[in-house]
């Protein structure tokens, strides 16, 4: 039934009841009309509004269904839709806008994936400049310096060694920053090297201590996935040594327990402040459009034992990276 005639026979009916009930009850309205008679009228007129304001309401309570569901849409969260119901005006507007969502989400994925494309090749470039340019002439200066250091008289020999204990300092910052921008170790060894050598750094340079445990029998994984749990769990240690506190993260790679694919599960818990309803800042939703690359599936949330909980799950069977309408979560099978 269309949406008009829906609510021209729901007036209709609350009008026809009303006039039915008039002339075959007991009441009659004299001239002048008595206080009885217009508080009767009025006590009924009352009740024929509130009857259709509870009818339009039943009427038009998937319009309100689709409006909350448009405030709180989140295209870094797939898979949201409203059941089409109700008239065909409103079937048609709920199916035209989870339609919408479909493109939107299609669009954005695409969108995010060039960008983030780019972004890798720019660290590349940036990467090669700081080992190729800043990085040979760092060295050129070291030894420069070591050469003077050795030629000058003792007074100024002391002084010559710690610009070239600073210049050795630099050299090292640029080739770690550079070893961050561009993962080469991924590239050559794999991922299981690349995360021990990225646990490996934390270690080092913050006062995170950081236990990992990669699972030895991993199912194949793409280049594409690899670089996502790599700069996932990049990030997530990022957050964890600069803003939550922690002092101690599990990070850990295993197969996911999901039946009927080879999907991976990547799990990073510490013992920091939690998020405790934070809103999310753009390392999170960077993370959450890399993960939508390959359709994975990320969730963070609070432990209860405090802490914070990053959880992303990648499949690796015949449909990654095309569920992304679903309203199934995955991840949501694994503890």
């Amino acid at each position: 039934m269309r949406l008009f005639w829906r609510v021209f026979w729901l007036n209709a009916l609350v009008g026809a009841f009303a006039t039915v009930l008039l002339m075959v009850g007991p009441w009659t309205v004299s001239v002048p009309i008595r206080l009885t008679e217009a508080l009767v009228l009025l006590a009924g007129l009352a009740s024929m509004l509130v009857a259709n304001a509870v009818l339009l309401r039943w009427g038009l309570a998937p319009l309100d269904r689709l409006a909350r569901l448009m405030t709180t849409v989140d295209l870094l969260r797939p898979g949201q839709r409203l059941p089409v119901t109700g008239s065909r005006e409103i079937a048609t507007l709920i199916d035209t806008f989870n339609q919408m969502l479909q493109r939107l989400e299609t669009e954005r994925g695409t969108s995010s994936a060039r960008a983030l494309s780019a972004q890798e090749d720019e660290r590349r470039r940036i990467a090669r400049e700081l080992h190729d340019e800043i990085g040979q002439s760092l060295t050129a200066l070291l030894l420069d310096l070591k050469r003077l250091t050795d030629r000058a008289p003792e007074p100024l020999r002391e002084e010559l060694r710690h610009a070239q204990e600073t210049t050795r300092h630099s050299l090292d910052e640029v080739r770690r920053v550079a070893r961050r921008l561009r993962p080469d170790v991924l590239e050559d060894l794999g991922l299981a090297s690349a995360l021990t050598a990225l646990v490996a750094q934390f270690d080092t340079h913050t006062i995170l201590r950081v236990r990992r445990s990669l699972h030895p029998d991993l199912p194949p994984l793409g280049p594409q996935i690899e670089l996502v749990l790599y700069r996932i769990a990049q990030e997530a240690l990022t957050n964890a040594a600069r803003h939550s506190g922690a002092t101690r993260v599990e990070l850990s790679l295993t197969p996911a327990n999901v039946p009927g694919d080879g999907g991976v599960l990547l799990r990073v818990d510490d013992n920091g402040r939690g998020i405790d309803g934070a809103p999310e800042g753009a390392g999170i939703r960077g993370m959450r459009e890399r993960a939508l690359l390959v359709g994975g599936t990320l969730n963070l949330h609070t432990r209860s034992e405090g802490g914070t909980r990053l959880t992303l799950y990648v499949p690796t069977g015949p449909t990654t990276g095309q569920d992304h309408s679903g309203n199934r979560d995955p991840g949501e099978d694994i503890p």
